[in-house]
């Protein structure tokens, strides 16, 4: 993000865990409650995407970081913009579509009521986080990613081994809905948000096509040139992930309602197209 915003002529400040090394760089420790209060001095928009990976085991620690590094980072970044004075007209903080909980078939859009579960609480508390910076008047939009899709990371990098075997396939039934969005598409969504002074709140950032589990990965294996046969059986994923489990056994299909009402284009509707993009098998 920083490097797209940078190369239109944007001048960017860095938040850092480690020891600042370069001009615009700060220093924050989320844990400790610390940010040098420079970082926002003349800052216009503030894009907060830290937390860590809700992928993995659900162990007590794992849950407690995943609550901690959204809630704790994003109290402490909207009280450090609402001081400045003046303060930054917008920040856009990231969200997730984990707000919806488990909907079936249900089509979801940002108007719709929160689910059940953990990570439907760890959202709900992640927005309120940043109530400080929206009571000193700046524009806060919760930007609730899908799964994102970059060949760099995440959710398909960690599918790619078993689909270049030939092993992957569809997750339990593969009926539950996938809300997915181009790595493109969050960047160019995060600018549309900074830009557009009528997005605030909750935004949906996903395509407007979400498929089925079993649709996904068979979209993945024919981009790959590979077979789609060897399902994941849902007692297994139960039994290798825990409580984990449930958030690849269920789903969301998220629509991005607010981005289409405010003319937002997508660069890649369809889900083919975005795995080709991301595979680089144009």
């Amino acid at each position: 993000m920083a490097t797209r915003l940078g190369a239109k002529g944007h001048q960017i400040a860095r938040l850092s865990r480690s020891e600042p090394r370069t001009a615009g760089e700060y220093r924050w420790d989320p844990a400790a409650d610390e940010l040098d209060p420079a970082a926002f001095e003349g800052v216009d928009a503030v894009v907060h995407l830290a937390g860590e990976t809700v992928a993995g085991r659900w162990t007590d620690r794992k849950k407690q970081r995943i609550y901690d590094s959204r809630v704790q980072g994003t109290r402490l970044i909207a009280a450090a913009a609402a001081a400045r004075d003046p303060a930054p007209a917008v920040m856009v903080c990231a969200s997730g579509v984990g707000y919806y909980g488990d909907r079936g078939d249900e089509p979801v859009t940002e108007e719709s009521p929160p689910g059940e579960g953990f990570l439907v609480d760890v959202v709900r508390d992640w927005e309120a986080a940043a109530d400080q910076a929206r009571d000193a008047g700046i524009r806060v939009v919760h930007t609730r990613f899908g799964i994102v899709q970059s060949g760099r990371g995440g959710a398909l990098r960690a599918q790619l081994p078993l689909f270049r075997l030939g092993l992957g396939g569809r997750i339990g039934n593969g009926r539950q809905y996938v809300s997915w969005v181009a790595i493109d598409d969050v960047l160019g969504a995060i600018e549309h948000a900074i830009a557009d002074e009528r997005l605030s709140g909750p935004v949906n950032v996903t395509a407007p096509a979400p498929v089925t589990n079993a649709q996904y990965a068979r979209t993945l294996a024919g981009v790959l040139h590979r077979p789609s046969v060897l399902p994941a059986p849902a007692p297994a994923v139960r039994l290798l992930l825990g409580e984990f489990s449930s958030e690849l056994l269920g789903g969301q299909r998220v629509l991005p309602e607010r981005l289409r009402q405010t003319g937002y284009e997508f660069r890649y509707p369809r889900l083919e197209g975005a795995l080709r993009a991301a595979l680089d098998r144009g």
